[in-house]
């Protein structure tokens, strides 16, 4: 296999991975209109369950948001790739992989949140690994629950690892560049 060919997969790779990307960061600017929180503020074992960051406003803006923006990839994709709608597959499974990537990832955060929690980590206090990673895991395993040979063809497959690597190597960077954008427009407390 050429290089050409692996850096394509790792290129289509991030592409449909976007939908899971984006939500997160939705969710701080719907979170900061919603009052009701998650956990309604209650506390399991003396500590809150996840936390004043977690907002029903914030959850559906999110994971929404990540579907909508992966409806787009959708239209844009079905241009070179009419039959599977830029990779996602058929219509109507496309829709589901988007809802589950997009929620998958705001659940996954959430985890990310209550383990933080358990933790004794406060909200906004740095947990390396846990902050860069809880949603990809979270999209990862919603959808491999439900579309397991999607994720499997496109993400682990033979030459298809190449994305999954490249998604885990870069994400570092892509979520510590989205979080300063966050932190300097106002919307974050902290640019971690």
């Amino acid at each position: 296999m050429e290089i050409l060919e692996i850096l394509g997969i790792m290129a289509v790779g991030l592409w449909l991975f976007l939908p899971a990307m984006i939500p997160n960061s939705a969710a701080v600017v719907f979170g900061k209109k919603s009052k009701t929180k998650i956990d309604f503020g209650k506390t399991w074992r003396g500590k809150r369950i996840f936390g004043d960051g977690k907002s029903w406003g914030g959850f559906f803006g999110g994971g929404l948001t990540g579907v909508a923006l992966g409806l787009i990839l959708i239209g844009i994709g079905s241009l070179w790739d009419p039959e599977n709608y830029g990779g996602y597959g058929p219509f109507w499974d496309n829709v589901g992989i988007l809802f589950c990537l997009s929620f998958g990832a705001v659940l996954g955060d959430l985890c990310g949140a209550f383990i933080k929690r358990r933790l004794g980590l406060e909200r906004g206090q740095k947990a390396p690994i846990l902050d860069q990673y809880d949603f990809v895991i979270g999209a990862f395993c919603i959808t491999a629950l439900f579309y397991p040979g999607w994720v499997y063809a496109t993400y682990i497959e033979g030459p298809h690892i190449a994305a999954l690597i490249f998604i885990l190597v870069v994400m570092f960077a892509i979520h510590r560049i989205a979080n300063i954008i966050g932190y300097k427009m106002g919307l974050k407390k902290e640019p971690w």
